[in-house]
């Protein structure tokens, strides 16, 4: 039987699975449950945000102590995010994601029980071991869908990071604000729990497991390197950019990476493929989708400011957290619609085109946003949604991309592995954006006093047009690496999707 490829070509299939199970068969229901806990994880890195102002006083500690609920989370969510994807095609993508739900579910009950700091941020990491669930039914994804399917189904499995993302601030601010923030946690702990037994129930173990020794050695000299180097950038305007302790960090990054790199080439079976990483497909694509992630967090950090800021202040809109959170709630809902056209441009024109112009879609986004700022019109609310739907649009199809670029770079039993570094990629992505993004805005600062005599502080329009511009050159970055990708790269004789 003929079937469409990932990159619209047709190939061949069996009209019989080895199971005897007709390969026409969607399993859409297996399909809606990986989405959903996708959704789930995603939120936990939002849910946090409304909390933040308040944590000193729920938790009795130091501000600069309670920061670390959004490190900690980032730091465990990176490391276990590729270590969990090597684990899933060694003893099983369904086991991993059920432990996956299972990590998360622990930690939102650790939270919940939480009154104080310790207790909280073991919480808080738990929620992040949850991070490599969308890489992993990505991976389960390509196993049991069938190929025709697989472009949408991915899609809108790579989009439930953006649904999840937007509607985390106004879900958390609602339930903090009506009922307490232990409910928020215990409603995190009860989504979890429920998205576990749906795996259970309906997630099929897709193939039998490799098996093989796992490099724990590897692992530990990964999880060295990536809080080496997240931890600094995520900690940087804290501690100063040219603090003895920044600056150690980043050095110990660089020479426990070679050291790491020079260790697993040798090694039989390795965490991470090194060699297959730096084949140009597979490392176009993550480079790439570090870009891409440092323009989608951007976004994510500028748009809140200017809609929180007082209206005394230049293009401030006043609004609360709740609000301003549903003014930008329209973004996730778009990235979703979008992720499934993102599959039709793949079938019709190849991944890396959508990859570009999702890039250039984001570009666009920025592009209105530093015309709008720069112009001598007044910053309007609707002219926030209209660049939150641009950005979601443009994360959609790029995001959809991603995964459709890597599954036909690498074989079947490499597919956890690989999705887990491309989302490790994106991770690095957002995590640079944060500092960078951060800092200029930081340094931009200027101070005011509104109407009713409160003293405020806000970045400046300069600080936000020079952020703006920087994530703009990542999206033409993301454009062109995108098209530098092969465009007629060969299918693998054993990438053959099964059920």
């Amino acid at each position: 039987m003929s079937v469409s490829a990932l990159d619209g070509s047709e190939t061949t299939t069996p009209d019989r699975s080895p199971d005897n199970t007709p390969p026409e068969h969607h399993p859409r229901l297996a399909v809606t449950v990986l989405c959903a806990a996708g959704i789930v994880v995603a939120l936990m890195q939002t849910i946090i945000v409304p909390l933040i102002p308040s944590l000193p006083t729920l938790l009795n500690a130091e501000p600069s102590n309670t920061s670390w609920a959004l490190t900690i989370t980032l730091l465990t969510g990176a490391v276990i995010t590729p270590i969990g994807g090597r684990l899933g095609d060694m003893y099983g993508k369904r086991r991993m994601l059920i432990a996956s739900m299972g990590a998360v579910t622990i930690g939102s009950i650790v939270c919940a029980l939480s009154t104080a700091l310790v207790p909280f941020l073991i919480g808080r990491g738990l929620q992040g071991l949850g991070f490599g669930t969308i890489a992993l039914g990505i991976s389960v994804m390509r196993d049991i869908v069938p190929p025709r399917h697989l472009g949408a189904s991915v899609g809108t499995m790579s989009a439930s990071l953006g649904v999840g993302g937007a509607l985390g601030l106004p879900f958390s601010a609602a339930i903090a604000q009506h009922l307490s923030w232990h409910a928020l946690f215990w409603a995190c702990a009860v989504a979890a729990v429920a998205g576990g037994i749906g795996i259970r129930l309906t997630v099929p173990e897709s193939r039998a497991p490799s098996g093989g020794r796992f490099d724990i050695l590897g692992a530990i000299g990964l999880t060295t390197i990536l809080v080496c180097l997240l931890l600094p950038l995520s900690k940087g305007a804290q501690w100063g950019w040219a603090a003895p302790l920044t600056l150690g960090l980043f050095a110990a990054f660089v020479v426990v990476a070679l050291a790491w790199w020079f260790l697993e080439r040798r090694l039989a079976t390795p965490l991470i493929d090194t060699r297959l990483a730096i084949e140009r497909p597979v490392l176009l694509t993550n480079i790439a989708s570090i870009a891409v992630g440092f323009a989608f967090y951007s976004m994510q950090l500028i748009p809140i400011q200017l809609l929180m800021a007082p209206t005394a202040s230049p293009n401030g809109l006043g609004f609360d957290m709740l609000t301003a959170s549903l003014v930008l709630t329209p973004s996730g809902l778009v990235m979703f619609v979008c992720s499934n056209l993102s599959a039709r441009l793949t079938a019709r024109f190849g991944p890396r085109v959508s990859l570009a112009v999702g890039a250039v879609i984001l570009g666009i986004g920025y592009t209105v946003f530093i015309v709008a700022m720069a112009g001598p019109w007044p910053m309007t609310w609707w002219l926030m949604v209209i660049l939150a739907s641009l950005i979601g649009a443009g994360l959609g199809v790029a995001y959809s991309a991603m995964p459709a670029l890597i599954m036909r770079a690498v074989r079947v039993e490499q597919t956890g592995e690989a999705n887990g570094v491309n989302a490790l990629m994106r991770v690095v992505g957002t995590s640079t954006s944060a500092a960078v993004v951060g800092m200029i805005l930081t340094a931009s600062m200027m101070s005011g006093t509104t109407s009713d005599g409160s003293t405020f502080t806000v970045p400046t329009t300069s600080g936000y047009l020079w952020a703006s511009g920087i994530s703009l050159g990542a999206c033409v970055v993301a454009a062109v690496l995108a098209m530098a990708i092969p465009a007629t790269q060969p299918i693998r004789v054993d990438q053959t999707t099964r059920l």
